[in-house]
């Protein structure tokens, strides 16, 4: 068999199989989930944005973790953790009130660990809101984080 069209046949069947999934619901192309979330990196506020998410109503839980400093030295760089007791956790974000737009990060963790780390930058020191989402349902935790050196100009 020439070599040419065994690479061609080997191709043909991978995407063949792949549209295959696709279709019938066992793979998602990411594009479509970035299509998603894509209005909720553009909203200012908390409010605004846990509306595009699809988490208005968020409820507080002590299961919604935050690890992230009291104060920042650097607003340009501050480590933050997000993480999640919950059961059956999907997805974590991460939302920063005074920044120009909130979502500072958005993570599918179905079917693994739900903990990401993550640096971000803020303008000033404010609160920042960690969603959840698990089981369907949304939860949340807040911290306020002092900055003392702004990130954005400041």
């Amino acid at each position: 068999m020439n070599q040419t069209r065994r690479t061609a046949l080997q191709v043909a069947g991978g995407v063949s199989a792949y549209a295959a999934l696709v279709s019938i619901g066992l793979l998602r192309p990411g594009q479509a989930n970035a299509e998603e979330i894509a209005a909720a990196f553009k909203t200012q506020g908390i409010a605004e944005t846990l509306k595009a998410l699809g988490a208005e109503g968020a409820v507080e839980s002590a299961d919604v973790l935050i690890n992230a400093p009291d104060i920042a030295e650097n607003g340009a760089v501050v480590p933050v953790g997000v993480g999640s007791k919950l059961p059956n956790t999907e997805m974590l974000a991460l939302l920063v009130e005074k920044n120009p737009n909130a979502l500072a990060g958005t993570y599918e963790v179905a079917g693994i660990a739900p903990q990401v780390n993550m640096r971000i930058k803020m303008g000033q020191s404010s609160d920042v809101v960690a969603v959840v989402k698990a089981d369907g349902k949304y939860y949340m935790a807040r911290k306020e984080i002092k900055v003392t050196l702004g990130g954005c100009g400041g």
